[in-house]
């Protein structure tokens, strides 16, 4: 478990939150639902059901759970634990580990702004900046659900995006405009036989990073997000098993929590990354000095790390990671630590965010793994 001090009124994160990449992170579970691994750390209700559909709910961390639990009932009475998730903490690569059962070293996905060939690629809209964006299977090859058509029950304006085709790739895209459509699709889908029902929420992630976690609109979404798991039990028959996972939690900074890098741009040649995990690619022959100066200069607030120590230590999963992937890195790596967040000057409508992820304290890295079985 990591270690804390208390400075400035506020917890402080001494050790990183590194995943076990062979343990019980998100990278297990579709293997586990489908038969082709078998854990300890999967609940008994999952792995003895028919069916199961795996409800992805985005942004909502093991500590928000545990913090909120009187808002949660549902969730609340469901069987399981936290697991932890993947480095970096964030959507873009998170869920192509859930759907793909691969680390973000082997898949590609390292961040939700990536710099692929010359170009910065913002992976969740599939653009990159000045660039025409490029193919997603150029990008991340392998196959969702280890090759099995899987039907995917996600939001319907998803349905052409680059990083859909990059992260669902070979699954069966099942559209849905409102919770009560995400809840009937499921529902259907089971009762024509389907054995695992890939379904994907939102919201939580999308009002912590509107509204961050000190607002009544968090815990007003919590609450509806555990309306909307009982909606999903009572929907789905009593051979069929729930199971609910993330893909990260949130950390809260508000708008005073941004912090600018003025004094590193003359070593940086690109900005990207997240954030709380940002990547800084230096500039020809800088990669030594902007190491050092990062240290100095955001070392008190961030895990400073070169590229290749974040690599060879399998931060993101095991090697040998391809050439390509390495590029894809940031020369220096800045892991926020403290509740703050680092701008990139090349992306200014990031620092509106009031809440974010990416880094590795436990409230982004740990995840639930719940289970429960239906109640028609």
């Amino acid at each position: 478990m990591p270690r804390s001090d208390v400075r400035a009124g506020y917890p402080r994160i001494v050790d990183p939150v590194t995943p076990d990449y062979d343990g019980a992170t998100v990278t297990g579970v579709v293997p586990a639902l489908l038969g082709q691994l078998s854990v300890p750390w999967l609940p008994r209700t999952a792995a003895e059901a028919e069916a199961t559909v795996l409800l992805v709910l985005d942004g909502l961390g093991w500590n928000a759970v545990e913090a909120h639990r009187s808002l949660l009932p549902e969730l609340g009475a469901m069987e399981g634990r936290a697991i932890a998730t993947v480095v970096p903490s964030t959507t873009s690569a998170a869920l192509t580990s859930i759907t793909t059962g691969l680390a973000p070293s082997q898949h590609g996905i390292v961040g939700f702004r990536m710099r692929v060939e010359d170009a910065v690629l913002n992976v969740l809209r599939w653009r990159a900046d000045g660039w025409e964006a490029p193919d997603p299977f150029s990008v991340q090859r392998h196959t969702a659900f280890l090759g099995r058509p899987v039907p995917v029950v996600t939001k319907s304006e998803f349905r052409d995006g680059g990083f859909t085709r990059a992260h669902l790739r070979g699954s069966r895209f099942v559209g849905w405009s409102t919770c009560a459509t995400l809840v009937e699709h499921c529902r259907r889908l089971v009762d024509e036989g389907e054995r695992l029902v890939y379904s994907y929420y939102p919201g939580v992630d999308s009002v912590a990073h509107e509204y961050g976690l000190h607002d009544g609109f968090f815990e007003a979404e919590l609450a509806a997000v555990d309306r909307l798991v009982g909606r999903m039990l009572d929907a789905l028959p009593g051979r069929a098993a729930l199971v609910v996972t993330a893909d990260h939690g949130q950390v809260h900074f508000g708008r005073e929590g941004w912090v600018g890098l003025d004094a590193l741009d003359g070593l940086v040649g690109a900005y990207a990354g997240d954030g709380r995990f940002r990547y800084l690619h230096a500039r020809s022959g800088a990669a030594s000095e902007l190491l050092a100066a990062a240290t100095e200069e955001v070392g008190h607030q961030a895990w400073v790390l070169g590229r290749e120590q974040l690599l060879d230590e399998g931060w993101l999963g095991p090697g040998p990671v391809a050439p390509g992937v390495r590029r894809r890195v940031g020369d220096v790596v800045l892991a926020a630590r403290e509740p703050v967040a680092f701008v990139d000057p090349t992306f200014r409508k990031e620092s509106q965010l009031l809440a974010g992820h990416g880094s590795v304290t436990p409230d982004e890295m740990l995840v639930p793994l719940l289970a429960a079985p239906g109640r028609r």
